[in-house]
């Protein structure tokens, strides 16, 4: 299977990552346009690493224009095998205080102006997202925190919001109380969806940096006391990343789980009926099963 090769995703405040060994940057032209921004590639320890700051470096792209599609098949095309998304959050409970990090095993979809899918018309896969996320990359998740000392909670679904705007006082109470939901942010989704389609393994740690607006105790969200907050995390998230990298497996094996192999049986379109512009540029994606 070749070795493990990790993407990490860096969240708001999370620019950069230090550790890399034989450091390069990479700009790097998908079919489905270009990546948030040139992608530093190197080793950590034994495992090749890409990171890619999802909002670009200097937060230029906001959650609603962030190019999921060409971030993931960025990764794709260089080989990665599993995902790290390191996300800025709100909490919807008590105990998941601002500074700590929830490891997420579950999504609710509010979002609606993003494309959420490689494929469309002419070549049209359902892919499972029962299960969105790969456990046996929160496992070495939780391990690398906890290593870390970061307080860390295992288990939370993160809801994703379409933003910029942070939630209304209702709407805060609604996730909360109606939905189930325990942290919400903004990017997330269709980010999980698109990792799934390109048979990647993924994960999410969301960095709590305030209780969103529910919170009697305090008040509505603060934009200054975020800023600060992500500062800490952003410097927990990357003594998270060194630890991670060094968990993680130099040997790469089939994902228990059938990440890897999650397009199996999606694709219903039948061979004779795919719009052949389409596959060419779902071969990066999906060549594994389309035969490119």
């Amino acid at each position: 299977m070749g070795e493990t090769v990790l993407g990490i995703i860096g969240g708001s405040g999370l620019y950069e990552i230090e550790g890399f060994e034989e450091a390069r940057r990479v700009a790097i032209d998908t079919p489905f346009g270009k990546p948030s921004d040139e992608i530093r590639s190197g080793r950590i320890g034994d495992i090749e690493v890409h990171f890619l700051p999802r909002h670009g470096r200097g937060h230029v792209f906001s959650p609603s224009d962030v190019p999921y599609r060409a971030n993931i098949a960025a990764f794709k095309m260089l080989g990665v095998t599993d995902v790290i998304s390191l996300s800025a959050c709100g909490s919807f409970r008590e105990e998941m205080a601002p500074g700590d990090f929830v490891i997420i095993d579950q999504f609710i979809d509010r979002t609606r102006a993003r494309p959420a899918s490689f494929f469309g018309r002419g070549c049209v896969a359902h892919v499972s997202m029962a299960r969105p996320v790969c456990p046996r990359l929160g496992d070495v998740l939780e391990a690398a925190a906890r290593s870390a000392g970061i307080r860390v909670h295992r288990g939370g679904t993160y809801l994703a919001m379409e933003g910029p705007q942070f939630s209304t006082i209702a709407e805060s109470r609604l996730y909360r109380e109606r939905f189930g939901a325990d942290v919400i942010g903004m990017t997330n989704m269709p980010e999980a969806r698109l990792a799934r389609e390109a048979e990647l393994c993924y994960a999410t740690v969301a960095m709590v940096t305030d209780y969103d607006s529910w919170h009697e105790g305090h008040g509505t969200v603060d934009v200054a006391e975020i800023v600060r907050t992500l500062s800490t995390n952003a410097e927990k998230g990357r003594g998270l990343v060194k630890r991670l990298a060094a968990l993680l497996p130099g040997e790469r094996r089939p994902c228990p789980h059938g990440c890897d192999r999650a397009l199996d049986d999606a694709i219903l379109t039948a061979p004779s009926m795919r719009d052949p512009e389409l596959v060419e540029r779902l071969v990066p994606i999906a060549g594994r099963v389309l035969g490119g």
